[in-house]
């Protein structure tokens, strides 16, 4: 059972629809805030015009002898007239009986006359949506005389201009709807003319430069990995080619001693020449796919960015593994006529073990291949500022500088006829180089024609 798939809406729809809401709301808050200086001025205004009408009706009070028989013949119009003891009962009335009424001394109003000669109040009035406006004042004979009025509040405000803020209201939503429209319409559009192919291009926004540069850093990730891919294709296709090239030769050559050997066209004291011929091109090829299926797992942990195939790291004596390779290669070395020696200290990596002899061998084998009879090849194991280092010099011939960037290269030989005679592979270097990757180390070399090679490893001072 799937999950329903949110609904989705254009970016255009939305800025629609948000430009809209806010211009609706805009336009009440609007029509709310007039209502609202309108009641405003309106007050004022009343305020202004009943104290006016309460200081003269006070006034005609005050040269009366009888009060409330004053007010009675007095013509109030819309207002109301209320007459207060010092007490506060109420002795007079224009709308009530003042027996019906409460005490009116703790009205605001009432109180601030008492107490400073003037008050003024506003209150909601009974009526729905309007508010009541009080002035008072006080009288020579210490009562006070009170005159309210209803207004308009802001409900009735409104109320009362219900037919004209619709046509105004309704106006405004078409506008709005008109300009939201076609603002969000031109917001959109610079975003959807936007090239991704080029994204690094200026955005059309400031909001969207990061978006643009992330587009364009991602790009730059996707065009390096297809140049990467396209290259290991490359390298995977002349590597085919080579291991093709590299198989067929000792293959072929076994294959021609030993069929002269089955059909007899060789002479009886011709047979361990052969023999030794295809011992020697089994060797060959066995030492060619040994190094090729090192290689191969060397380049799936790269690939795969791990080292599990590998096993798990263990501390490794890089002096013990010298002295191993040494003791091997003392009979190749005799045999090319070339001493071999190991010095230094005990130094300690993290690593592999079988890895760190094949580095350390491949040195040395290239190292007695290249070199000159009575010669010398020294392996030096040291740990200098704190960093394991190994390293194989010889005396032998050398590498021209035109070729010293390429002979970690698969297959790559400096003297072809010299490397196959020796039995090498082509791949000696290489391994070297993929060995010391896969241990996080750096491979150095230095080289002159005449007089020798020294290749240096650096381990980080992390793996100690």
């Amino acid at each position: 059972m799937t999950k329903d798939r949110p609904s989705r809406t254009s970016l255009a729809n939305r800025i629609f629809t948000t430009l809209l809401t806010i211009s609706i709301a805009s336009a009440a808050l609007a029509t709310f805030a007039s209502a609202l200086l309108h009641q405003s001025t309106i007050m004022g205004e009343a305020l202004s015009e009943l104290g006016h009408e309460c200081a003269v009706v006070a006034s005609t009070l005050d040269a009366s002898a009888d009060e409330v028989e004053e007010l009675e013949t007095i013509e109030l119009g819309e207002m109301r007239a209320t007459l207060v003891s010092p007490t506060g009962e109420v002795l007079y009335d224009s709308l009530v009986a003042p027996d019906t009424l409460v005490r009116h001394g703790t009205r605001p109003e009432i109180a601030s006359a008492l107490a400073t000669g003037e008050g003024s109040s506003v209150r909601p009035s009974d009526t729905l949506g309007n508010v009541s406006i009080y002035q008072a004042r006080l009288l020579k004979s210490g009562n006070v005389l009170r005159l309210s009025a209803d207004r308009a509040g802001v409900l009735a405000i409104l109320m009362g201009d219900l037919g004209i803020l619709s046509v105004v209201l309704m106006l405004l939503v078409v506008v709005s709807w008109v300009a939201s429209r076609e603002l969000s319409a031109r917001v959109v559009k610079p975003i959807l003319e936007l090239d991704m192919t080029l994204p690094a291009n200026d955005a059309p926004y400031d909001e969207l430069q990061p978006l643009t540069d992330r587009l364009a850093e991602q790009q730059a990730e996707l065009l390096s990995q297809m140049e990467e891919l396209k290259h290991a294709d490359a390298m995977r296709r002349e590597f085919t080619a080579n291991v093709t090239h590299e198989l067929k030769t000792p293959i072929a050559s076994i294959m021609g001693a030993s069929e002269l050997l089955r059909d007899g066209f060789v002479l009886e004291e011709d047979v361990p020449d052969f023999a030794a011929r295809i011992n020697a091109e089994s060797q060959r090829l066995s030492a060619l796919v040994n190094d090729i299926l090192t290689l191969s797992r060397l380049d799936e942990s790269e690939r795969a960015r791990s080292q599990e195939l590998f096993g798990t790291a263990e501390p490794v004596n890089l002096l013990a593994i010298a002295r191993d390779v040494c003791e091997r290669m003392v009979a190749r070395a005799d045999n090319a006529g070339v001493s071999i020696s190991v010095e230094g200290e005990p130094v300690m990596v993290s690593g592999f073990p079988r890895i760190l002899d094949e580095l350390v061998a491949n040195l040395c084998s290239n190292a007695i291949r290249y070199n000159k009879p009575g010669g010398e090849v020294r392996i030096v194991i040291s740990k200098p500022g704190g960093v394991p280092t190994v390293v194989v010099s010889d005396t032998g011939i050398g590498i021209p500088k035109d070729a010293q960037d390429k002979v970690f290269e698969r297959f790559y030989r400096v003297e072809t006829s010299r490397s196959r005679a020796s039995g090498g592979t082509g791949l000696g270097l290489a391994i070297v180089k993929h060995a010391a990757m896969l241990h996080g180390a750096e491979v150095s070399l230095k080289s002159e024609l005449g007089e020798g090679t020294t290749v240096t490893v650096r381990f980080p001072a992390s793996a100690s």
